[in-house]
């Protein structure tokens, strides 16, 4: 039997597949179909150098499998936001620019899904 996250609205979670990993609120997780959907804050980067961080807030929202989150922790969160909070207002390409990162990040994140469940 497998264990399902107990998640509540409002919490912070992450989906990261490599050196990247999407920040993420909770909206509500739909347990009969085991799925969770979220509103997507941030995709963080990593990197040797700095952290390249894209404000997705105002991206749409994702309906995911609710096996592949992971709760966040309030202080790496807290930090990130904060960094982000504080910058100037995004331009029309900072924006387009994230969204696609998003979608880059969403297509490998379902396709290593995909070929895990394969196996």
């Amino acid at each position: 039997m497998e264990i399902t996250p107990h998640f509540q609205p409002g919490q912070i979670v992450y989906l990261e597949h490599g050196d990247r990993r999407l920040y993420a609120e909770v909206i509500q997780v739909v347990l009969p179909r085991q799925l969770c959907w979220v509103r997507p804050l941030l995709l963080v980067i990593y990197s040797l150098e700095a952290p390249l961080t894209n404000d997705l807030r105002e991206s749409s929202d994702l309906l995911w499998p609710l096996s592949l989150f992971q709760p966040a922790l309030d202080t790496e969160v807290i930090s990130i936001l904060s960094e982000v909070l504080t910058k100037q207002a995004k331009s029309e390409i900072d924006t387009i620019v994230a969204k696609q990162r998003l979608h880059e990040f969403v297509d490998k994140l379902w396709q290593a899904y995909k070929d895990e469940a394969k196996n």
